[in-house]
Formats: C-alpha cells, structure tokens, sequence
C-alpha cells in the first residue's frame, strides 16, 4: 500500500470530537488515504525484494467509531496499482469515499494520486488531484530529488503554489521505504523509523516509525477474502505510526495495521484515526507485466 504503501489521510480540515470526517486519499498525517531505502537495501545482506506489479482494488468500510466522532458509516473503494519500468516504479492511487455522521448530509471525496519514483532511491515525481462534494481542491505536483543514497535533498513543489524547501539526510521516498520494511521482515527485525516525504504536504518529510510482527508462514493470509497465487507469499503484520514532526513522544497523527507480503501486496489495512476506524478489505487483484529490460 504513499507509498506503494496505501495513503490514508483525513480531509481538510482535520475531523475534530464531534465534527467532520477524513478522506482516504493517501497514508499521511491529517492534512489532506491512503498506502513506502535506496541506501539500507544495498548495506544489508539479506534477501533481496521481489516485487510483484499489481492491480488490487479494496472496499472501504467503518470499523468501529467511538460515541463522540459522530460517524456513523463509511463505504467506497480504493483502486491501487504498483508499475514496474526499467528505471523506476509507479505508483496510482483512485480513490471514491462517501462519510456519514449522525446530523449532516454525506461527504463525497474522490482522489487520483500518481507518482513515479527511480530505482536508486534518488528521484521522485508526484501529482494529486481531489475533489469534495464535488467541488474541485488544489491539485498537488511536484518533484523531490536526493544528492545521494542517504543523503539531504531538495522537494520542488510546481502546484498549488511554487516552493521548494530541504530535505534532511536519510529521507526515503514512499517505494524505498516499503521495500526497506520488507527487508527488515526478511531480517528478522521488528522496529523501523524513517523520514519519508511523498510530497501530501508541505511541511516536508513525515516520520513513520513501523512494528513488523514475526514472519507469517507461506499460504494465502486467513484475513483474505480473495484467493490469488500474488497472495502466496510469507508476510508480516505491520503497525505504522504517523507523527507530524520528529518527536515521537507526540501523539501521532492517526495509525495504520496493514499485512504486507514480501512481494509488496497488502491483503488488508486497518486505519485508526483515534475516535473512527476505517477497514480497507481486499476484493479483486491481478498481476501486471514486468518490464523487458
């Protein structure tokens, strides 16, 4: 799942005790669903990633709701697609939302989120465009680059307004970081905390620190409705946690359980905004094609 890792923010402006709803547009802090190494991947002799290019496509529910959120239902879909080229992956997220509370009327939401990121971690492209009841919002592009594996960089914000800013040494980009997680999973590792920016705000990079469960035996997950040789794959429970800045003794911004297999498909995700969850179930996937480099 900004990732290839699915992203799945609140909307604007972020839901409050008793008023409001979130979008799921992409994996990030409130501010906007979903839903992500270069240098780690080659210091670490473990066993190197198989991604599988995909196509999956979830339903999205309401798990759960305290009393106080007001929410009282939730339904859509979310279209997600991992693309492999010789130089790069691709990432395209669609995305349709309709959030009930008790008093108001629905909040629709639909979302397209496309982004491009090279295989030696170093480069990154993304572009966002959402809608809201359907009244158009900003529409997000830009680019972000790294001077080298582990190094600063630099993200160039083109929409909805020009401005660029640092980013500090040790940034990932969304794919880099999925890749790194399932890494860590082969390795046995269980903590991971990372910067990662996949350009959803402009306050820079966000710092995700991940729990990886022990590795799951190979068979097609229990928690998957779907039956798909992609889901044949070991695979680790994952908690992502979400904070706005580096202090990780805040509260983060919302949290993510998702299974990820080693071959970079998530068979469920479960996303806690603290007062509602939002249950992500998968309910189509196929394969797509592997470049002919």
């Amino acid at each position: 799942m900004r990732q290839s890792l699915i992203r799945t923010p609140p909307p604007n402006p972020p839901p409050q005790a008793g008023e409001g709803f979130f979008s799921l547009s992409r994996l990030r802090g409130r501010g906007g669903v979903g839903v992500c190494v270069l240098l780690a991947l080659l210091a670490t002799p473990a066993q190197a990633v198989e991604v599988a290019p995909h196509r999956a496509l979830y339903t999205l529910s309401l798990e759960s709701a305290k009393p106080q959120s007001r929410v009282v239902g939730a339904d859509g879909s979310l279209g997600y697609e991992w693309g492999e080229s010789c130089d790069g992956w691709t990432i395209e997220q669609r995305y349709k939302l309709s959030l009930h509370n008790e008093d108001d009327p629905p909040v629709e939401i639909n979302s397209s989120f496309v982004t491009w990121e090279s295989k030696d971690g170093l480069s990154y492209r993304f572009n966002e465009r959402k809608t809201q009841n359907g009244q158009a919002d900003d529409e997000i592009r830009g680019t972000a680059s790294l001077k080298s594996a582990g190094g600063p960089g630099t993200a160039v914000f083109e929409k909805p307004k020009a401005q660029n800013f640092d980013l500090p040494a040790g940034t990932l980009f969304p794919t880099a970081h999925t890749l790194l997680l399932i890494k860590k999973g082969h390795g046995g590792e269980n903590f991971l905390s990372a910067e990662v920016f996949d350009g959803s705000t402009f306050d820079g990079a966000t710092l995700i620190s991940a729990v990886l469960g022990p590795t799951q035996p190979l068979s097609t997950p229990s928690d998957s409705p779907v039956s798909s040789p992609l889901l044949l794959r070991p695979s680790w429970q994952v908690r992502l946690a979400f904070f706005p800045d580096a202090n990780q003794e805040a509260q983060p911004d919302y949290e993510l359980g998702m299974r990820l297999l080693a071959n970079g498909v998530s068979s469920s995700m479960v996303i806690d905004y603290g007062d509602y969850v939002i249950r992500a179930t998968l309910k189509q996937i196929e394969a797509l094609p592997k470049p002919a480099c």
